[in-house]
């Protein structure tokens, strides 16, 4: 049998579906919302989806596996323990399920969710050929265990490094592991810059294997961080039965209704690059550029149903952020959008700017004295491990919250690499504060000389 696993990465959220197919007949696992992108995938190969596998109701985005079911007439494979509001194929730790020449093993690995699924493709005579393994074993981590709050967490993060074992106890060192998270995706306890293992090989360098229960549990927990605040409302959608996303065009916003819509409270979102949106930018507009992870940034910061209207240089960047927004249930919020450049939005309008500058521009400004004030937005973790002396940590995921408590004085904000920071300084800016963004990977700061606190 000669099978062919065609992954497809959705980098904005750090996550990876999978599209397998013997020639004939494809299976798909973990599709994202907009899946248009695997219909052309089966397209391009010439076959027909039958079969749809989610390993868990997922945290991170909205699913579009019930709908690209629907549309295909595929069965639509789910954890029969899980409690949803829709059809589906309920499976469970030991089904075997033949698709065309292919068979898909399920078996039970909950770490990530209680009942969360691992799939393992073997040839027709039983011999595994790889493993879909979700949220469970990664390239050199496990998915976290917390995000179904603090009464679930110890009993999954025990539970994730049994169900690795599991796996590697049972499948041969030649296994491939097609994971969904763990490529920037926030369900992932910790980061890897592989793009491919094998059982073999996490056997040798996952701590979930390498290390003993304890010592895993304990620096695992101890390593967790923030995650974004929309990862609330995904399981309830997904367990509720997503419907196909919206990407038709949104209307085009005439000045006059851009203007009204920033007054009216609503976030009018510039998509352009930073440099370009400090340079000047239509007053009250926020930055949140499709060079960066937009979609997590703006889905954790956005009060959940404000509308939404996308400034984008061209059409395409509108569709592109449109369809950003749909992989997280928001594409119904994007009420309006405007193209073209900064001048046609605000038809005449004073604009608004900002200064950018490195971390020698910083080091000058302290030595000369200057009123100001070091603004740390990156993450209280990445504030431990080092910062400027006498920097105010304020998380870009609280910084809304506490607009009031930031002094009055001159900003020099920063973060890790320059994206974080200009979303905070647009955010500052549009609410009458003086600020100046640091443009610079945190490197720069010891590079210039300045004073740092390091853990």
């Amino acid at each position: 049998m000669t099978t062919t696993v065609v992954p497809l990465d959705t980098s904005g959220l750090g996550d990876r579906s999978y599209v397998a197919h013997d020639g004939t007949v494809a299976l798909v696992v973990d599709p994202q919302r907009d899946y248009d992108r695997v219909l052309a995938i089966a397209d391009e190969a010439g076959v027909r989806i039958t079969h749809v596998f989610e390993t868990h109701i997922h945290n991170d985005y909205v699913s579009g596996g019930l709908a690209l079911a629907r549309e295909v007439g595929a069965a639509y494979h789910v954890n029969a323990d899980d409690p949803v509001d829709f059809e589906r194929t309920g499976v469970s730790d030991g089904d075997v399920v033949e698709v065309g020449e292919m068979r898909l093993r399920v078996v039970a690995t909950p770490g990530h969710t209680h009942t969360h699924l691992s799939y393992v493709l073997e040839d027709a005579d039983g011999a595994a050929r790889g493993a879909f393994t979700g949220g469970s074993l990664l390239f050199g981590s496990t998915g976290r265990p917390d995000l179904l709050g603090p009464d679930h967490t110890d009993t999954l993060v025990r539970d994730q490094w049994h169900s690795a074992h599991k796996l590697a106890d049972t499948l041969p060192d030649e296994t491939e592991v097609f994971p969904t998270h763990g490529f920037g995706s926030f369900c992932s306890a910790t980061q890897s810059d592989a793009d491919s293992s094998t059982i073999g090989q996490e056997r040798t360098t996952n701590p979930a294997l390498t290390q003993d229960l304890e010592q895993y549990v304990d620096e695992l927990l101890a390593g967790l961080d923030a995650y974004p605040a929309y990862y609330a409302h995904m399981g309830p959608a997904n367990s509720a039965g997503p419907a196909a996303p919206v990407l038709d065009a949104p209307a085009l916003a005439d000045t006059g209704e851009i203007r009204k819509r920033i007054e009216a409270g609503e976030w009018v979102v510039d998509l352009r690059h930073r440099e370009a949106f400090a340079a000047g930018h239509v007053r009250g507009t926020l930055n949140f550029g499709l060079d960066g992870p937009m979609v997590t940034y703006l889905g954790w910061l956005i009060p959940w149903g404000t509308p939404i209207t996308f400034l984008g240089e061209t059409a395409e960047d509108v569709a592109e952020a449109q369809r950003e927004m749909a992989r997280i249930g928001l594409d119904r919020d994007v009420a309006a959008s405007g193209t073209g450049g900064v001048d046609d939005w605000a038809d005449g309008e004073e604009l608004d700017s900002f200064p950018r500058s490195d971390f020698s521009g910083l080091q000058a400004a302290m030595s000369r004295g200057d009123d100001l004030v070091v603004l740390d937005v990156r993450r209280a973790s990445e504030y431990e491990v080092s910062h400027v002396e006498g920097a105010v940590n304020v998380p870009i995921h609280h910084v809304l919250a506490h607009l009031d408590d930031v002094p009055r004085r001159t900003l020099w904000v920063h973060c890790a690499g320059g994206y974080r920071a200009s979303v905070v300084a647009g955010i500052l800016a549009a609410h009458g504060h003086d600020v100046v963004a640091v443009d610079e990977a945190y490197d720069g700061a010891a590079e210039a000389g300045l004073p740092l606190v390091a853990a």
